[in-house]
């Protein structure tokens, strides 16, 4: 095949795919919002099942629900009858993706979901289906032609299913108010999981912040830094509230100017409203503000006071759990 006409197979495969899922936006109806309402009051767990590519399309369906608050598992059809099905109670969900609507494996076990009492999304091609006509609620995933040129390999209506599913994961993220910080307690791993870290998992806190008061001497100010080993040391007042930083920059800038440091106040040397960050925020937030300013350490504030030290975080810190 040359080069120009691979480009053109691929330019016609992808406005085929593409061309699927605008049909099936134009095609959504009160029936999505059954499913979502479905799913939204069930107090059992979502099985997801399909034969073929669709259950390769289901596996990861059924992976992006759990990743976003929703607990789904996937059931091989086959293997369903085979003592699989003991995985369904009767408050689960499932939900059975067949383009066709008639596959054979799918069809066997709907008597068998209905005994039990769970409730049946179907998603398929073909609205007049065996499938669609067993469901509670019945999604239309049809297209109207496969990319594949013998119209023979799922392509078209795979990426059909796969959208579908992601558009039912997405309401039910949104329906649940699920936020950044639940993302991150089921991503603790990996990049995306790095990326959620909250500050008050990387910072340091109690005796190890370093902190001084307003009153305190240069001295101490300095054996601060060395002791804390974060070339930096918080100053607060008597109500133990913020009122600036000294930081090992400070230091080298107050030598540069030929005085004696030892004999200047803290007040004198200390950097004055310092940036800090709120407890509770993205480690990558905190990487954002020292990149901005250029700086290596935030102290970070207790929520309800923000002059209220709750810790320090360092750059290196960041760098240790990956977040840069």
């Amino acid at each position: 095949m040359k080069p120009n006409q691979s480009i053109q197979t691929a330019k016609r495969v992808l406005k085929i795919e593409a061309e699927a899922i605008t049909r099936l936006a134009l095609r959504l109806d009160a029936n999505f919002s059954r499913a979502i309402d479905l799913i939204l009051h069930s107090t059992g767990k979502v099985i997801i099942t399909g034969m073929g590519k669709s259950g390769l399309i289901c596996k990861k369906i059924a992976a992006t629900f759990a990743s976003t608050g929703t607990p789904a598992f996937f059931l091989h059809p086959a293997e369903g009858v085979h003592g699989d099905l003991g995985m369904l109670m009767k408050d689960d969900i499932v939900i059975a993706v067949s383009n066709s609507g008639e596959t054979e494996e799918i069809i066997r076990i709907i008597p068998l979901i209905k005994r039990m009492g769970a409730k049946l999304i179907a998603m398929t091609g073909d609205k007049k289906s065996s499938l669609a006509r067993a469901g509670d609620v019945a999604l239309d995933i049809g297209v109207k032609k496969e990319a594949c040129p013998l119209g023979l390999a799922p392509t078209a209506s795979t990426t059909a299913a796969l959208a579908m599913g992601d558009a039912l994961a997405v309401a039910l993220l949104e329906e649940k108010g699920f936020k950044e910080e639940d993302f991150a307690l089921l991503h603790p791993a990996g990049s995306l999981g790095k990326k959620l870290l909250k500050v008050d998992e990387l910072m340091h806190t109690g005796k190890h912040i370093p902190i001084i008061t307003a009153a305190a001497s240069m001295k101490q100010a300095i054996l601060e830094i060395t002791a804390k080993r974060l070339g930096v040391t918080a100053v607060v007042d008597n109500n133990k509230h913020l009122v600036g930083v000294i930081t090992d920059g400070d230091l080298r800038r107050a030598l540069e100017k030929g005085n004696d440091i030892l004999n200047k106040s803290v007040k004198d040397v200390m950097t004055r409203n310092p940036k800090k960050i709120e407890k509770g925020a993205l480690a990558e937030a905190a990487l954002k503000i020292m990149e901005d300013y250029s700086i290596t350490t935030l102290f970070v504030y207790e929520v309800k006071n923000r002059d209220k030290v709750a810790g320090v975080i360092h750059l290196h810190d960041l760098l240790k759990a990956g977040v840069v």
